[in-house]
């Protein structure tokens, strides 16, 4: 059944591309039961799934001549990914409900970004992964520079380029495993058990982390995001932030810490006072945390702070996957879901509720116009999820961060109070956009104040409530994610990580 989610969301594309123009409720309509649909699969599999070990869903020979296979399997991790990709993509449709210029192409390029998204999640043949991976990107380069707004072209030019050459390292990479594992198979479970030469590994370990690791934010390579970000219309800015980076997290944990598990190993000397990969990729993952929420603090447009905060937030979940403990490991898993979730109700307030309404998107500006009593909903949906994002109680962002936080007081002690400047600074850059953005001193000269904006619609209302309520499910019963991923890293594919020297 998962595999279907692949499929209707490819499918749903001629269908886009041949509805009559003209008929923008049906195009809507179509687009919103395709996503509900991969959904609905999604939820059906994960309240079977009671192991979250790996399940093979198809397997069937695609290559054989290089041993390459149609292979879709899924664990609990997958299908934690898969439950965030179909709730952003069903509230990306809702908050698009007004976009009205090529509708149908807009929704076309749309499900088959979701459809790539799904399938990088299902495939365990590497080829076949880096397949849906290139699949995933290319439309977002559309997405952004016909429908988007500030410096478009730039911003998708610059996203594909960044995204490109990170692909092109992990092409390397796993074209390096695939000769040296012997030249017979492309499986991912299979490779994972070769024994690779640990100082194959060392090089090919940091080539595919970085690889994967553009996509997913790691300093110094997230230039890209914030600008990408802004650019972007708020549905691809929800799917930007809240799946496509996690692509890039996911591929770091399911291919490069998979495959080459050596590669994180002690170097056996030591470099500007470093001693192993490991050392280096948590002090950029910890320079991402702290760095995102200090340039967000200034920030004066209000989606360049929405847009670097995921900077920092997507270092937890490297930093977490650095501190290779079972609780750290957990929390940023966890971490890709709740931002997920978070990242793409932010952009939803910011792109849709205020910029669409206000034209603006700068808080000086923004802080004359009392938002706060001229749409509402907005500014309480706003505090919500800013609160959740900082880690209040009761929200997902809580229960990930402090897993996080946890794992590395354990591996990194002085990196985790380092970690903790970045959350107090979190706090502030997210209490001043709150303040500004919505709360500000009116200014009674100002025509925006008493001009009269549009209410909050029912298919924006409908997709806040949809993303809040996946935050506080998981926030307060996180057992229902944790009983499936917890089980999915100590699956065989896993025993190198564990077992390697030093862990």
């Amino acid at each position: 059944m998962l595999a279907w989610t692949i499929y209707i969301s490819f499918l749903g594309v001629p269908v886009m591309l041949l509805l009559p123009k003209g008929s923008l409720r049906t195009t809507r309509i179509v687009a919103l039961l395709t996503t509900v649909a991969g959904f609905a699969m999604t939820l059906w599999v994960f309240s079977h799934q009671r192991s979250g070990e790996l399940v093979t869903i198809a397997r069937l020979s695609w290559v054989p001549s290089l041993g390459v296979e149609y292979h879709l399997a899924a664990d609990g991790i997958s299908i934690t990914l898969l439950l965030l990709t179909g709730i952003v993509a069903i509230a990306g449709v809702l908050f698009s409900w007004n976009i009205e210029h090529r509708t149908g192409e807009f929704f076309a390029f749309y499900l088959a970004l979701i459809g790539g998204v799904y399938g990088v999640f299902l495939s365990f043949d590497l080829l076949l992964l880096f397949v849906f991976y290139e699949i995933a990107i290319i439309p977002k380069y559309f997405l952004i520079a016909i429908w988007g707004s500030t410096r478009r072209e730039y911003a998708a030019m610059k996203l594909a380029i960044y995204s490109f050459v990170g692909s092109a390292m992990v092409l390397i990479g796993l074209i390096a495993a695939y000769v040296v594992a012997g030249a017979n198979t492309m499986n991912l479970v299979q490779l994972s058990q070769f024994p690779f030469p640990i100082h194959f590994q060392m090089w090919a370990f940091p080539l595919v982390f970085v690889g994967f690791g553009i996509l997913a934010g790691l300093w110094p390579f997230h230039t890209w995001a914030p600008t990408g970000h802004v650019a972007a219309p708020t549905a691809a800015s929800m799917l930007l932030a809240g799946v496509v980076m996690k692509l890039g997290a996911y591929g770091c944990l399911r291919v490069a810490m998979t495959l080459f598990p050596r590669g994180l190993d002690a170097w056996g000397f030591e470099v500007l006072g470093f001693g192993s990969w490991r050392d280096v990729f948590a002090l950029l993952a910890l320079i991402g945390i702290v760095y995102g929420a200090m340039v967000a603090l200034v920030q004066k447009d209000f989606k360049f702070v929405i847009g670097y905060s995921s900077v920092s937030h997507m270092g937890f979940v490297l930093l977490g996957l650095m501190t290779l403990q079972q609780i750290g490991l957990d929390g940023a898993v966890l971490q890709m879901f709740s931002h997920g979730i978070l990242a793409g109700l932010l952009f939803a307030v910011v792109g849709r509720m205020v910029y669409d309404r206000t034209h603006t998107r700068d808080l000086s500006e923004l802080e004359r116009m009392q938002l706060s009593k001229a749409i509402p909903f907005a500014a309480a949906t706003f505090v919500v999820a800013g609160m959740a994002s900082i880690g209040l109680p009761g929200f997902s962002g809580f229960v990930a961060e402090l897993q996080v936080l946890i794992g590395a007081w354990r591996a990194f002690p002085l990196f985790a109070i380092f970690t903790g400047l970045g959350i107090v600074i979190g706090i502030a850059y997210t209490w001043r956009a709150m303040q500004q953005a919505f709360f500000g001193s009116p200014d009674q000269s100002s025509a925006a104040v008493s001009t009269p904006m549009p209410p909050i619609s029912i298919p924006e209302r409908v997709g806040a409530i949809i993303l809040i309520g996946a935050s506080v499910i998981i926030g307060l019963f996180p057992q229902l994610l944790l009983r499936i991923i917890v089980p999915a890293l100590h699956s065989p594919l896993f025993d190198g990580l564990w077992k390697g020297s030093g862990r």
